[in-house]
């Protein structure tokens, strides 16, 4: 008797520096699947290692490029037909949360779903509701996030993937994640080091539509 093929899911994750949390969310990946991809963005600790060891597979980016590079660089590094893309430095993340994140992409209701926090604490949850457009946490088919135009040019690819669901008319929603937050940049780095992280992002985030005008005009 002939059978669909059941589609195949990979985790891909983003990292630079996360050595002390990528190990829980590789394991809370590896309950959904065995095809978990960590792309090391020119980490200077030991997220490589700490990756590998937990059970994931590995791309290093030998220098700090940004999120958009080291993400495409792991959806180049697997074959699935759907991915949950997923931050490393997440606190709380269970299977659970990846099904919600991929349930509604995988029956063809939505294109692509992205996760907020909800209940996680007080100053992840404000931050993610106030930008939920930033969020790290989605799903949807590896094929069309590797076609996302400036995809892989842009140090944080968010803009580029917003862009290209409003131009070509992919149905997305967001989804609530309870209980789940991630370590604060302010936490990670030290409070003005952290705060001068953060605002770095937010100009380079807001300057995409201007690179891209630039892009399309071949300047």
């Amino acid at each position: 008797m002939y059978h669909d093929r059941v589609p195949s899911v990979a985790v891909v994750i983003p990292a630079f520096n996360e050595a002390e949390t990528v190990t829980d969310v590789i394991q809370a990946a590896l309950s959904l699947t065995g095809d978990v991809v960590v792309a090391s963005d020119g980490s200077t600790d030991n997220t490589a290692e700490v990756a590998r060891a937990a059970g994931a597979q590995v791309v290093e980016l030998p220098h700090n490029a940004g999120k958009g590079p080291a993400l495409k660089a792991a959806l180049q590094a697997t074959t699935a037909d759907y991915v949950v893309m997923l931050d490393a430095d997440l606190v709380g993340l269970k299977r659970e949360h990846l099904d919600i994140l991929l349930s509604p992409v995988l029956s063809g209701k939505l294109g692509m779903s992205i996760g907020i926090f909800d209940g996680g604490g007080l100053i992840t949850d404000l931050g993610n509701k106030l930008t939920p457009h930033l969020s790290g946490q989605r799903a949807c088919a590896r094929a069309w996030l590797l076609s996302v135009p400036h995809l892989g040019a842009e140090r944080w690819p968010e803009p580029a993937i917003t862009a290209a669901l409003k131009e070509q008319h992919i149905k997305w929603d967001y989804v609530e994640l309870p209980n789940l937050k991630q370590v604060m940049k302010e936490k990670k780095r030290g409070f003005w080091k952290g705060a001068r992280y953060r605002t770095k992002m937010y100009i380079d985030l807001f300057g995409f539509k201007r690179r891209k005008k630039k892009a399309e005009k071949g300047g």
